[in-house]
């Protein structure tokens, strides 16, 4: 037996909030300017903001107009201070680039896993559709629950099969004077539409607002910084990262790019059913265009991993250059992504595993088990 934990943050959350400001301003770029080339990164506290980073593009960006802009839709309504300390990109950096090269080094990490339809591991699922249901919630009962908050879920695991959600946390910002009574029954509604049943019972420990309370919460209690959530963007612990935020970068950047076909492989590997569960690993080397390495990691399959690493080469081209183009990256809109993790959404071509992508896997496995 072991337990397997996730958590995710609420939209309105502060370091959630400099990911969607990062990704909103790289949104605004790139609609104007397809091959703007954008590194952008937040902070904010109070009332006060700060915009950093290295950006060039053919169109001429407000930064701190956008900034408010994106505020506003989450929620935060107050006037805001916005400084802005943005520069053009290194021309080093640029010419490997232009050259199709992977616009930094660094190692990603691709996972996924048979035990959700998302292919996404359940407690990450049950946290995250928490945090979107709550956020429903704060939205309908504005004047109960204020913006920011966390939830996470633990779940008792005997292998790889989900036996009993053994603690669930909701912490949700609450306005003053407004007490348990008032704001704790939409919570457990909450948590009964959204956790299964059958993995709940009374043994299952609810703790909400463990603290007592929590009123003053967002940026007036916590500064966020772009980039400190980056297992909610991904796995929820439950899988590796790489380390490199995705939110205010192009799609140049493989950080970015890398991480999502990385994930297209993995749940490709999943889907064509050659095994229970997938991590795929890449690097790359600044400018260079082509990965410095490919590696795979499965559970419960009929080839070894290193069969498999042949199987995913002479399928799928990890060049920075075709990643764009197979992933369509240059069409997307990054800035919903920015609250609720990257993976999962159907909505986005990284997670829809095509028909002939799995005939294609099973036809080089077949040829793989002639051979042998």
């Amino acid at each position: 037996m072991k337990v397997k934990t996730s958590e995710a943050v609420f939209k309105g959350h502060p370091d959630k909030v400099c990911d969607q400001i990062a990704d909103g301003l790289l949104d605004v770029l790139l609609s104007n300017d397809k091959d703007s080339r954008v590194a952008i990164e937040c902070l904010i506290k109070d009332n006060f903001v700060v915009i950093a980073g290295e950006v060039t593009s053919n169109f001429s960006i407000d930064y701190a107009k956008e900034t408010k802009r994106i505020l506003k839709e989450i929620g935060y309504t107050d006037d805001f201070e916005v400084i802005v300390k943005v520069s053009e990109q290194s021309n080093d950096i640029k010419v490997g680039v232009d050259n199709l090269g992977a616009g930094d080094q660094g190692i990603m990490y691709g996972y996924a896993a048979n035990e959700t339809k998302e292919c996404l591991p359940l407690p990450y699922v049950l946290s995250r559709n928490i945090a979107k249901r709550m956020d429903e919630v704060n939205r309908q009962n504005s004047s109960i629950f204020g913006l920011d908050g966390k939830c996470q879920v633990s779940i008792v695991y005997e292998g790889d099969k989900a036996q009993h959600i053994s603690t669930v946390v909701v912490s949700a910002q609450t306005k003053p004077g407004i007490g348990r009574e008032e704001y704790e029954p939409y919570i457990l509604e909450v948590l009964e539409e959204v956790l299964p049943s059958d993995l709940t019972d009374t043994s299952t420990l609810i703790l909400i607002n463990p603290t007592g309370e929590f009123i003053t919460g967002g940026p007036c209690a916590d500064s966020g910084v772009t980039g400190r959530k980056l297992q909610v963007d991904s796995y929820g612990t439950l899988a590796l990262h790489g380390g490199g935020a995705f939110s205010g970068k192009d799609y140049t950047k493989v950080d970015r790019s890398g991480a999502y076909f990385a994930r297209y492989v993995a749940k490709a590997i999943v889907k064509a059913k050659l095994a229970t569960s997938c991590r795929v690993s890449v690097a790359y080397a600044i400018g260079v265009p082509f990965p410095v390495m490919v590696d795979v990691k499965a559970k419960n399959s009929e080839f070894s991993d290193d069969e498999l690493r042949k199987i995913i080469n002479k399928v799928f081209d990890f060049a920075p250059s075709n990643i764009i183009k197979e992933l369509k990256l240059k069409e997307q809109t990054y800035q919903p992504l920015a609250a609720y993790g990257h993976f999962g959404s159907k909505d986005y071509p990284w997670e829809e595993v095509s028909d002939e992508v799995i005939c294609r896997l099973k036809e080089e496995s077949n040829s793989l088990n002639g051979q042998n």
